[in-house]
């Protein structure tokens, strides 16, 4: 565990050898709408495309997207690794209470999170779908998932003029 890392918030991110930067730049476009703290990454896949550049809305500039040696870099005291994948005796996500701090892990597109990693992680979970998403479908249901739980997230009328696209200014009509 390194003790280096400060974690003075409450999500991130972590991402085992991606393949595909465009999944990487979903993955970083979903931690801005769900406000994630940070994006750990290791592999030499992402960074070798990373030119193809996929962040459309320049989120690698607010939210830090950290390389690393092996994934355990980003194991910080006082967070919960929590470990997404399709695995035999994870816990459903619908039935999954998220921690207050925690780093959610995910593996490879085209692989596993390695059993190592699975040891060290206080839990495991998946998402029940027939067949499996792609990573960055992943993140974004897992972020959802912890949004909706959570229960303190805003619905004002504000907060969609913020978020919606320049060109919508579409209602709904009482």
């Amino acid at each position: 565990m390194n003790e280096n890392i400060v974690n003075e918030q409450q999500v991130n991110i972590g991402l085992i050898n991606p393949k595909s930067p465009s999944n990487v730049g979903a993955v970083l476009r979903a931690a801005g709408c769900y406000q994630a703290n940070s994006i750990y990454y290791t592999g030499k896949r992402y960074a070798n495309a990373a030119k193809f550049n996929t962040d459309t809305k320049n989120l690698k500039d607010k939210i830090p997207l950290i390389g690393l040696e092996g994934i355990e870099d980003a194991f910080a005291k006082d967070v919960s690794i929590i470990c997404v994948d399709l695995v035999e005796g994870a816990i459903p996500l619908p039935e999954f209470q998220h921690p207050e701090n925690a780093l959610y892990i995910f593996g490879p597109e085209d692989g596993s999170i390695p059993q190592d990693v699975i040891d060290k992680s206080h839990a495991v979970v998946y998402v029940p779908t027939i067949g499996c998403m792609n990573l960055a479908a992943s993140v974004n249901v897992l972020l959802y998932d912890r949004l909706v739980k959570n229960k303190n997230y805003d619905v004002s009328v504000d907060l969609i003029k913020k978020s919606r696209d320049t060109n919508n200014k579409t209602k709904v009509k009482v």
